[in-house]
């Protein structure tokens, strides 16, 4: 596939009219060419065979990243350097906001093009009316070979150019081998779902390497089950397994935007962040168009793709005999829908429903049942992530299967009989049932929101497990791609983040909503936080997560991800030699959790926040206060002392 609008070798381009490469760049735009990008391409044209020097290499405008949802504005491969060149046509300034942009890039193709990884790549932004600039060619912040941006003029961009090849040694990059490397990107759920509603598949915007193939095959599965149950006339759902990370949610994006499904969620957050990203985009698309479209109009076309699922099953109620429109429906976190005693005491005090006594699962199949064709429902079902009273967990849809709907069909991932998804004896009830296939395809085994390192999820779970020597083991191993550290000191971790980070790569702090005793440090659960500002405003913004003076819980975060987070341990849960302990503060007081169900609540939000980072995590266990009731150091230190145990460096 050819990700540029325009690619040649350099020597052809310098020859190269500029009528002919402008024909190239608008038969191959995905979008009618206004005056103004015609302008832009004839200077950056002009700038370049100017610029770049009489030196075997290849050129590429309008370098597709897919994940990203934008194009680079050249790509340039010169002996074993990779320029990445954004440029400001008619700009004297160089922004925040540029800079990070073309920062973005050069990490986009360093981590997820193969060709690129081993390669030395310079980020350059290129405003072409500066002045008084001495450009600097900076060595890489990190150690892979990544450049610090380079400011520079449309003069100096020649200087800039020999600037940095006489700093690096090695071969050539071969542009045929480059082109046709794979790119093998893992967006962040936001970035996926932008990518998606534009256009693009799963496939482009998803790793394709031998241990994440699984998440295009579970794709290419549930499909071939939505248009099998079209064609025979019937109704089925699909039980889809995965870990922490894996892609659940990505897959079910990808469903409702291929089969002109609607996509639900208990998660609101969720799915208020991902509408907004949504409307957003595509105002943004349109005026890079050079059309108006309203925010308020966006979000109308956006509303009915995502939907939060109590929003959809008041709906229904609305008129009990009329099918929804659509005949796909995909269920995020499936297990954590409400049983019947949470539905049914919803109902009565929030809607005016008394004698309500169906579960939301059995309430919501019995939708899709009104269908008199066909109808899917895709349940995506996380394995211990359970955070919330009333939530009926998995074992719940079965049941509702088995006593009301005996001509579904039925799919089911063969690890939904793990102990971590709590299906439990239920799935027995369906061994003598017919039309229940097992298929490997619906499991996804392989956290992808760790990009770095694809067993974080497994350390988390021997963490909190408490096998401390697996733990340490599987540390090892992870530590070397993914940087995790602990400290006692907020003020360490914030710097830890803020030197770590690059580009516009996301880092915030996150906390458990029993964290309540963090006052101290500035840190109140109980403040109101927006999450569609913390997740998607720029670091401009006081209420984005970059100012690290917000912080969200298990609540607000779960489902969505950061590149870098910074977890506070508060005293809710302490380790000791005999087990996790469980506290909540109420009043001036800790109290001890002693039910099992809220025990595992507060453990899976720990499981919640310590998976979040895609690229590295900080832990912050405070000191506490010897002279504070409620801080006593002994909350504490155990559970410093045993991350250290485990192999966890120190700040």
């Amino acid at each position: 596939m050819k990700r540029a609008y325009y690619s040649d070798t350099i020597d052809r381009f310098k020859i190269t009219s500029d009528t002919e490469i402008l024909g190239v760049l608008t038969k191959n735009s995905d979008f009618a060419v206004e005056q103004t990008q015609r302008d832009s391409w004839l200077e950056q044209i002009a700038i370049l065979r100017s610029a770049l020097p009489p030196l075997a290499g290849a050129l590429y405008l309008e370098y597709s990243i897919p994940r990203m949802g934008r194009r680079i504005d050249a790509v340039a491969l010169i002996g074993p350097v990779i320029f990445v060149l954004e440029f400001k046509v008619g700009e004297e300034e160089f922004t925040l906001h540029a800079l990070d942009q073309v920062w973005d890039y050069a990490l986009d193709l360093k981590n997820f093009h193969e060709p690129s990884h081993s390669r030395l790549i310079a980020p350059v932004l290129v405003a072409t009316k500066a002045t008084a600039i001495n450009p600097v060619v900076a060595p890489a912040q990190g150690k892979d070979g990544v450049l610090l941006p380079i400011r520079t003029n449309a003069s100096l961009l020649d200087g800039v150019i020999n600037a940095v090849l006489r700093t690096t040694a090695g071969i050539a990059i071969e542009p045929a081998q480059w082109e046709t490397g794979r790119y093998c990107p893992t967006p962040t759920i936001i970035e996926a779902a932008l990518a998606l509603y534009g256009g693009h598949s799963v496939h482009e915007i998803s790793r394709s390497d031998a241990s994440a193939i699984n998440l295009s095959q579970t794709s290419d599965s549930i499909s071939s089950i939505i248009a099998a149950s079209r064609q025979r006339h019937v109704k089925a759902i699909c039980f889809v397994t995965g870990v922490p990370g894996a892609g659940k949610t990505l897959v079910g994006l990808n469903m409702g935007a291929s089969h002109i499904g609607v996509f639900l969620s208990g998660n609101g957050p969720l799915v208020e962040i991902l509408r907004e990203a949504l409307a957003r985009d595509r105002v943004r698309g349109e005026r890079e168009r050079g059309k108006s479209l309203k925010k308020g109009e966006a979000m109308r076309e956006v509303k009915a793709l995502i939907q939060n699922v109590h929003h959809f099953r008041d709906e229904c109620l609305r008129d009990a005999n009329r099918p929804p429109i659509e005949h796909v429906a995909v269920f995020d976190e499936a297990q954590r829908a409400w049983n019947v005693e949470q539905t049914s005491n919803f109902m009565r005090r929030k809607k005016g429903t008394p004698g309500f006594n169906q579960s939301e699962p059995e309430f919501l199949i019995s939708c899709l049942d009104r269908h008199e064709d066909w109808g899917v429902i895709v349940c995506l079902v996380g394995g211990g992530q359970e955070i919330n009273t009333g939530e009926a967990g998995i074992s719940e849809w079965i049941e509702s299967l088995t006593r009301q709907f005996p001509r579904w069909h039925i799919y089911i991932s063969p690890h939904l009989t793990d102990s971590e998804y709590g299906a439990g004896e239920v799935l027995r009830s369906l061994s003598t049932r017919s039309n229940v296939v097992y298929r490997n395809e619906l499991h996804l085994g392989v956290s992808m929101r760790s990009f770095r390192a694809e067993n974080v999820s497994l350390l988390v779970k021997q963490l909190l497990d408490l096998e401390a020597e697996r733990a340490r083991s599987t540390l090892r191993n992870v530590s070397a791609n993914y940087p995790m550290v602990v400290t006692r000191d907020l003020r360490k971790a914030k710097e830890w983040l803020r030197d770590h980070a690059r580009g516009s790569e996301r880092y915030g702090m996150v906390v458990s909503s029993e964290a309540q005793r963090l006052k101290p440090y500035a840190i109140d659960v109980r403040a109101p936080v927006d999450p569609v500002h913390w997740f998607l405003d720029g670091k401009e913004d006081v209420r984005s997560s970059y100012y690290l003076e917000d912080v969200v819980t298990e609540f607000q975060v779960q489902g969505l991800e950061l590149d870098w987070a910074c977890v506070t341990w508060d005293a809710d849960l302490r380790y000791s030699k005999q087990g996790w302990q469980h506290w909540s503060f109420c009043g001036d007081r800790w109290n001890h959790i002693r039910i099992p169900e809220r025990q595992n609540y507060l453990k899976n939000a720990y499981r919640v926040l310590l998976t979040r980072a895609r690229q590295g995590m900080v832990i912050v266990v405070p000191n506490g206060d010897s002279a504070d009731k409620t801080r006593c150091p002994e909350f504490y230190d155990p559970t410093f002392h045993y991350l250290r145990e485990v192999g966890f460096a120190s700040l």
